[in-house]
């Protein structure tokens, strides 16, 4: 194919379908994926038509490697947006009533392709069949984050972002309910909160339930963080506040319950040693990736033939890894389980530990410590952070004691 400055006839007519399609009122969204231009870390921008002051507009979702932004654009302005991008996007789709063109872009041609819209049908039966959900759309500050539309519909794109806010609530509610009523507002951190979805739905479910929650969002990216905060005091969500920070930086004198989803590597391990130091009732996390242990692993001979393929020694390495965070809860007095939160298909990091604490302990279990160890000399490992940090606030309390 020639230089992108001269327009396929694909591209051509794609343009002219999307034109057509603002003019008879049948467009219905637009995806522009695999973008290879100048913006950096830009991965796909997502368009969808919003109503803002009576007045119908698109709202552009630009998807970052770190975070999302949205644009909102008169529909001259996102034609004149979409035609500057589509150049540097190796995949377009327009999804009309009825009707998808998908334009695909190849080392050697554009192809155009048109096919059914079964999205449209799919997503209205799915709704005709909405499951009770723990959060009701109503809320203003889902608008606000982009979930709703103002007319408290749910954004087609962020349906999966609800399915797994509904499902998280789901498993808060019911550690919730396994734990002591305090006197004071219940204290609940969430390390690394992002744009704030699940901050902002635990602190609505919270109030709804009549309980008293005070809730921080801990999170390293300034802008999110002034972000939240805004939508939190426009909503009048008092006793919610965001933290620019991380697990180490941040400090609380106590807590009840403590969120980690997605936190890095040993950020994980900081994150629950975190809420074990604070005695928190419950501890809920989704670990990330898995890096300490694998340089470690050395595979025992019975299991050589298996661990000889790298994507072997990731899963036992990622399996490994949070098997041992979850003795170790055990052993520090919680009741641990381990298990798939979201279906694979919303999500790769679906995996969750969730501990409610059941007992008090002054020292760790020792048989659960035995089994640990067995482990790790099974398998060669030397060290696993979260051991490390426990450890070492033992020999901490111990030297405090002596100087009591």
């Amino acid at each position: 194919m020639s230089t992108l400055t001269q327009r396929s006839e694909q591209e051509q007519q794609w343009l002219a379908q999307l034109q057509t399609a603002f003019n008879d009122h049948q467009f219905q969204r637009l995806v522009l994926s695999q973008y290879q231009g100048e913006i950096a870390e830009l991965d796909k921008i997502s368009f969808r038509v919003v109503e803002i002051q009576q007045q119908q507009k698109l709202s552009a979702v630009y998807q970052y490697k770190t975070q999302d932004v949205t644009k909102n654009y008169d529909f001259a302005e996102a034609y004149a947006c979409v035609e500057s991008l589509l150049s540097n996007c190796k995949q377009a789709n327009l999804f009309l009533e009825g009707e998808e063109l998908q334009l695909k872009r190849t080392k050697k041609k554009v192809v155009l392709t048109r096919s059914q819209n079964k999205q449209v049908a799919a997503a209205q039966h799915t709704h005709n069949r909405e499951k009770q959900r723990y959060i009701n759309q109503d809320g203003a500050y889902l608008q606000d984050l982009g979930i709703t539309d103002q007319k408290a519909q749910l954004v087609p794109s962020m349906a999966r972002k609800w399915k797994q806010i509904n499902k998280f609530i789901e498993i808060f509610s019911n550690a919730i309910e396994q734990i002591t009523p305090q006197d004071r507002a219940l204290h609940v951190v969430d390390f690394g909160s992002g744009k704030g979805y699940l901050t902002f739905a635990m602190y609505d479910y919270l109030l709804k339930q009549g309980l008293q929650p005070k809730i921080t969002g801990v999170e390293l990216r300034d802008n999110l963080v002034e972000f939240c905060q805004k939508v939190a005091d426009k909503n009048h969500f008092d006793q919610l506040e965001f933290f620019q920070g991380d697990v180490r930086s941040y400090q609380p004198e106590h807590l009840d319950v403590m969120i980690a989803l997605h936190a890095c590597d040993i950020a994980t391990d900081f994150a629950i040693h975190c809420g074990i130091r604070l005695n928190a009732s419950v501890i809920m996390c989704a670990p990330c990736c898995h890096k300490e242990l694998r340089p470690q692993l050395k595979s025992p001979e019975v299991l050589k033939p298996m661990l000889q393929y790298g994507i072997h020694q990731a899963q036992q390495s990622e399996m490994l890894t949070d098997a041992i965070r979850a003795l170790l809860l055990e052993a520090y007095g919680y009741e641990t389980k381990v298990f798939e939160f979201v279906a694979l298909e919303h999500t790769s990091k679906n995996k969750m530990i969730l501990a409610v604490r059941r007992k008090e302990v002054t020292e760790p279990d020792a048989k659960i410590m035995a089994q640990i160890e067995a482990l790790k000399q099974m398998y060669g490992i030397q060290q696993h952070s979260l051991q490390r940090l426990l450890e070492n606030e033992l020999v901490d309390q111990e030297r405090a004691g002596c100087r009591c």
